[in-house]
Order: C-alpha cells, then sequence, then structure tokens
C-alpha cells in the first residue's frame, strides 16, 4: 500500500509554495490548509481514471456519440478559495465555462468531479475533499474503488452529498451527469 503523507505540521496554513517544494513525482494538495502528497497513481488506480476518462471524453468532451457540451479533464489543479485540489477527473458545462482559463489552474469549480479511491486517499476524499467540493457548489461526484470494483455516483442537494447509486463488476450503467450514454464498468478494470 502507497501512503499518503501529510506533509505538515507547519506553525502556519500551508502556501502555494509549499505546494511547490513538493518533488514532481508525488500529486501534492492542500486541503483545509494542510499540504498532502500522494504518490503518482499505481497503475489499478491509473487505469480506472483513463477508462473513464476515454467513456465519458467521447461523447461528451468531443460530442462523438454523444450530446457534447463539456470539457472533461485529467487531474485538474482546482485553486477553490484556500485549498488546492487535484481530482482525478473533473468536468464543466461549457455553458458555464466556454473558454478554458489561461492560468495553470482552475480557479472555477467543477460541475462534476470522479475521485479514483486508494487505501491511503479515501479518508482524505472521504471527510475533507468532499466537503470541499460541496461548498464550491460541485453537483456532482463520483467515486470509484478499484480495488471494490465500485462506483458511487453523488449529487449534491441542499449543501450535502447524496448516494444515488453504487454499482459494481461489469455492471452497465447510465449515471447523471453523464446518463445520455452507457458505461461498461468491466472496461475500469481491465
Amino acid at each position: 500500500m502507497r501512503a499518503m503523507a501529510r506533509v505538515p505540521p507547519f506553525d502556519r496554513p500551508a502556501t502555494y509554495e509549499d505546494l511547490e517544494t513538493v518533488p514532481d513525482i508525488m500529486v501534492a494538495e492542500i486541503v483545509g490548509d494542510e499540504l498532502h502528497a500522494s504518490p503518482r497513481p499505481a497503475p489499478r488506480h491509473a487505469t480506472g481514471a483513463s477508462s473513464l476518462g476515454m467513456l465519458i471524453g467521447s461523447p461528451y468532451h468531443h460530442g462523438r456519440g454523444g450530446p457534447g457540451g463539456w470539457w472533461i479533464l485529467d487531474e485538474p489543479e482546482l485553486h477553490l478559495g484556500r485549498d488546492v485540489l487535484v481530482p482525478d477527473l473533473a468536468g464543466w458545462r461549457r455553458t458555464r465555462m466556454p473558454v478554458l482559463p489561461e492560468t495553470a489552474y482552475f480557479p472555477l469549480a467543477p460541475d462534476w468531479i470522479c475521485e479514483v479511491l486508494s487505501p491511503s486517499t479515501a479518508s482524505l476524499v472521504r471527510v475533507k475533499k468532499l466537503d470541499i467540493y460541496a461548498r464550491e457548489g460541485v453537483l456532482h461526484a463520483w467515486l470509484i474503488d478499484p480495488d471494490a470494483r465500485t462506483l458511487e455516483i453523488l449529487r449534491l442537494e441542499s449543501g450535502r452529498w447524496t448516494i444515488l447509486a453504487t454499482h459494481a463488476g461489469a455492471d452497465i450503467v447510465r449515471a447523471e451527469p453523464f446518463a445520455d450514454v452507457e458505461l461498461e464498468l468491466a472496461a475500469l478494470w481491465a
């Protein structure tokens, strides 16, 4: 199991300058004023995220076989208040973000995020990052667990996350906000 490092304690809130000191071989985030660093994704984790990006990217990002109208991006750096988060995937409706920002980060919260859970990141995602996404008005969150081979679909309702469905194994899924196309979950585990 790969461990996620909580880089502090600092005697002050973590800053972007602290984040920049983390080696490039790590994913660094500032979550609730704390600097967190984790190794690059393991192969099973990377496969799940990459496969999902390909499955929804074609119909939603490119409009091939689907409605288009989205930006679907891998590991975007989100600047949400004092927090700097890096979800595995994120999507913005082009009606909310017609053009990509010129910055190396995204100041606008996405409409959808996907986090691929590992034993070292699951607690941080579930306890802290989901609260930040809710605070910023992200409407949809998907949580993939490649070890359990599950996909949880969450929707933000009145500031709180509601689990709409949990799918597993080789299920074929239609899930909001991407319910126009079927997703074969088996592709995420291959």
